[in-house]
Parts: structure tokens; C-alpha cells; sequence
């Protein structure tokens, strides 16, 4: 990314996020840098977000999402190759293996349909994502930064567009600064761990949980390059 090119702001984040990645990559960028890494990224964007959200309700501007809102829930999520890599790992730890081998088949039914999606039609599509339980997010500390920095204003807002994304004027009510400053790091990061000759992907959410469990095939798990989503 030409860093001329961005506002002071976005250079800021962009460079807390090159700063874990260099920090990370150190001597030689190891699986538990790599997820300590990604765990600091979540925090940082974390208190961010909180700040945000105690200076709205100073300023009496309202933030409608909650916990068993799940409006955007059904949209396409895309995250980056150590998003899913931490993602993952934390399921393993967290979830039993019946959890563990739903989600992967709902990842799957997802993928079969929206993976074969593209352009607009990818964009505007509606499934449940496949970590969605009970209208909550059944991963929400290990959720990827695309669903962290969705902050919306106005949930009647939310529900229109998932009842009618094709409509022109259909958008929901979003703060625009948590979702440029949460890109911007992540933007910073992956930069960093490219610099670092790290293979990095974007991929949407069925598809990264997928080749994050790859198929159920052994992963040598001395080294995070092995793995398939950096290969």
C-alpha cells in the first residue's frame, strides 16, 4: 500500500498494524507469535471501539449493535489468512468436537452456494454465517476484525438491507471510523508479515474455516508456513 496516499489517521493505524507484524516476525515468526500477534491486534482495535462507543453515548449518538442482534450475521465476511489461523486455533481450544464438526458442515453448506457467487450477487447474498448460533456469534472473542469494527447506528437500518439488499438506497447506518481504522491495521498487518515472505490471503469466512481445518488432513504444526492457509 503507497502510504502517501492516506490521511495521517489511517497512516496510524496502518503502522500500529506494521508494528505487531514487525514485532511478531522478530528472530523468526513462530505459530504462538503469530497468534499473540493477532490476539494484540483484536485488544488494540478493542479499546478503540469501547472509546468510540463511550464518547457516542457521551454525545447521545446511539449504537444499536447487541448481543442476539444478528442483522449482518448473514452477509459475506472476508478475513485474512492469521485471522483464521487464530480463529481456529481458538475453536479447537473452546468448542467440542460435535460443535467443532457442525460449524465446519455449515461452513461447508455455505460454500457450496456462495462460493460460487461473485461481484454483486456475492455482495448482497444472505446465509447465516456458519458460527451463528442461537442468534450470537458462538466464536465472538476470536471473531475476525471485519465483524468487530461493524458498528451500526441504526439497527431498522440493518434490517432493511437484509430484507432488501438490492435496493439502492439500502445501507446500514454505520460509523465510518471504527471500519477505517480497524482496515487500516489490518492493512498495516498484513503488510508486515508479507515483508516477512509470508504467503497472506483474503478469503471469505466459509472458505477460510474450511482450509483452516484443512479438510480434516494432518497439519504439521511445527511451522504456520506448512499450513494451508499460507501456502
Amino acid at each position: 500500500m503507497d502510504q502517501s496516499q492516506l490521511s495521517e489517521t489511517d497512516k496510524a493505524f496502518f503502522n500500529d498494524g506494521l508494528s505487531l507484524a514487525k514485532n511478531a516476525l522478530g528472530e523468526g515468526l513462530k505459530p504462538q507469535k503469530l497468534i499473540q500477534a493477532t490476539r494484540q491486534q483484536f485488544d488494540a482495535i478493542n479499546e478503540l471501539i469501547s472509546a468510540i462507543e463511550q464518547e457516542a453515548k457521551n454525545h447521545n449518538v446511539n449504537i444499536d449493535c447487541k448481543k442476539g442482534c444478528e442483522w449482518c450475521c448473514h452477509q459475506p465476511v472476508f478475513a485474512t489468512s492469521h485471522e483464521f489461523y487464530f480463529l481456529f486455533k481458538w475453536m479447537k481450544l473452546n468448542f467440542s468436537e460435535v460443535e467443532l464438526k457442525t460449524v465446519l458442515q455449515r461452513a461447508f453448506d455455505n460454500f457450496q452456494k456462495r462460493g460460487k457467487l461473485e461481484g454483486e450477487a456475492l455482495e448482497k447474498s444472505k446465509m447465516p454465517c456458519p458460527l451463528l448460533q442461537n442468534g450470537s456469534c458462538s466464536a465472538y472473542q476470536a471473531r475476525p476484525m471485519a465483524c468487530r469494527i461493524y458498528l451500526s447506528m441504526n439497527e431498522a437500518s440493518c434490517i432493511t438491507f437484509y430484507e432488501n439488499p438490492y435496493h439502492a438506497t439500502n445501507f446500514p447506518a454505520l460509523l465510518e471510523f471504527p471500519l477505517q481504522a480497524g482496515r487500516m491495521m489490518n492493512e498495516g498487518m498484513n503488510e508486515g508479515l508479507r515483508k516477512g515472505n509470508t504467503s497472506h490471503y483474503e478469503l471469505l469466512m466459509e472458505e477460510g474455516l474450511l482450509m483452516a481445518h484443512n479438510n480434516g488432513e494432518p497439519i504439521d504444526e511445527k511451522s504456520y508456513k506448512d499450513h494451508p492457509l499460507f501456502k
